[in-house]
């Protein structure tokens, strides 16, 4: 009884180890309300199903391709987040060709297998995954089996054959829409900062469903005919699998991997086109340069990998501050860069100061449960319209109202713009002085840089940096 009693109590400790405990209670509530309608459409399905040797045959077959897919995949790794797969295809076929209980269960033979042979994600997520796709594909083929009861008793035709082509492309469609709610209330549910909404509802991601749907949409029809055509779409999958690792490779060359933010390279030559737009158009843009205060102290104090999380935390609250329009880059250590289209001086200040007051405001523990503030200064430079600058010249000046926020106490926003000269404006004081107020302005940078285009980026940056 005692060694009993001592498992129990050692089973309920693990239990309330589980990584899913820390994700908001609404959003655990969902979690198990999802498995358990999945475990119960299963189970419903299951009691009106008729065995058929002919349906175990076709079964079988897609379930073999399917793991086929999983092993073709194996070498090409997987990523964590939201990710990309080719395993619809088959299971779009199953939900058409076969009654829902089949396509209840299909994917989960996909989400063990990729769990086991390519990556160990966290075990509630892949469970989570699975029903999920199972409930969205269970959706498909009972509105598949709903509308083509009645289309099945025409006279074959060609009117009867585009009929059966829309209520499958139909079904495909309330599979993903079932499914990317799913998905998205998941992870937003636990990153609310996370950049679901491009990875779910992107360009790229759109048109790699679209093609999933009508491979998928052919597969069926050719299985239909002919069980032995469906490894022949192997060949055809790998093509489409590799489609998606060309999108995801080229997102990586444009990210940083640390922060998710845009890399240095990307964000400049974005960032340089703009400016030249902005120019050509005499519209006011201004760009941005954070410096994260006293980084190194918290490098040194709480480790590198706590450093690591605080230019993650601070990347990912970047875009709930932003414009949509707007972009974020890291420039590399402790330093972030922003450009800010349209936006005139004072604009671009105020954004500028939204942001240094919301990093101030994040709630950061470090690993021995101390609280940490993180606070950043800010430079501006503004290119306010019918003005001509290049981005070199905007950084550098940026660069040097950053540093005069630096020298005049840190956490404050400095800005320089073309026709108002720098302009030193901090933090709310104790005082609760206006955050407009602060020292005198010294001479501008761009008073001391001569208009000569000439001139060097490394010119530039070696006179702002003496303002």
């Amino acid at each position: 009884m005692a060694f009993a009693h001592r498992g129990l109590a050692g089973w309920a400790t693990s239990v309330r180890a589980w990584s899913i405990w820390e994700l908001p209670s609404w959003l655990v509530a969902v979690i198990v309300l999802v498995v358990a309608a999945h475990a119960a459409a299963i189970a419903f399905a299951a009691s009106l199903l008729s065995i058929r040797p002919h349906d175990l045959e076709v079964f079988g077959t897609l379930l073999a391709c399917s793991a086929a897919t999983v092993e073709l995949r194996r070498k090409q790794g997987d990523s964590a987040g939201v990710n990309n797969d080719v395993y619809g295809v088959w299971e779009l076929a199953v939900a058409i060709l076969l009654p829902p209980a089949y396509a209840l269960v299909a994917p989960i033979l996909p989400v063990a297998l990729t769990q086991w042979r390519i990556r160990r994600g966290v075990p509630y997520r892949r469970i989570y995954s699975a029903s999920s796709v199972g409930l969205s594909f269970g959706a498909a083929s009972a509105t598949f089996h709903l509308l083509a009861g009645p289309v099945r008793g025409i006279p074959s035709s060609p009117l009867r054959e585009l009929a059966l082509l829309a209520i499958i492309l139909l079904s495909g469609s309330v599979k993903t829409a079932l499914n990317k709610v799913l998905i998205m209330m998941a992870i937003k549910g636990s990153d609310p900062s996370a950049p679901v909404m491009q990875d779910i509802f992107g360009r790229e991601a759109l048109y790699n469903g679209l093609a999933e749907l009508c491979i998928g949409t052919l597969l069926t029809f050719s299985v239909s005919r002919n069980i032995f055509l469906a490894p022949v779409a192997l060949p055809v999958l790998v093509l489409l699998q590799r489609s998606l690792n060309h999108a995801q490779l080229l997102s990586d060359s444009r990210t940083d991997p640390k922060t998710g933010l845009l890399n240095a390279r990307t964000w400049e030559r974005e960032a340089t086109a703009e400016v030249a737009r902005a120019v050509r158009a005499r519209v006011a843009l201004a760009v941005a340069v954070l410096d994260i205060d006293w980084f190194k102290v918290v490098n040194d104090t709480f480790g590198h990998l706590f450093g690591d999380e605080v230019l993650k935390e601070i990347a990912h609250c970047l875009p709930g501050v932003l414009r949509e329009y707007d972009s974020a880059g890291r420039f590399g250590g402790e330093e972030f860069v922003l450009l800010l289209p349209h936006t005139r001086a004072v604009d671009a200040f105020r954004i500028a100061d939204r942001i240094r007051d919301h990093i101030s405001g994040l709630s950061l523990r470090a690993p021995d449960g101390q609280a940490v503030q993180v606070t950043v200064s800010v430079g501006v430079a503004a290119l306010d319209a019918g003005s001509r600058r290049e981005l070199g010249e905007l950084l550098s000046a940026a660069d040097a109202a950053m540093y005069r926020a630096k020298r005049d106490g840190r956490n404050q926003v400095q800005m320089i713009s073309t026709t108002r000269g720098l302009s030193a404006v901090g933090a709310p004081t104790a005082s609760g002085g206006d955050v407009f107020s602060g020292a005198p302005a010294k001479p501008s940078a761009w008073d001391v840089l001569p208009r000569d285009k000439s001139r060097t980026a490394g010119d530039t940056d070696e006179v702002a940096a003496r303002v």
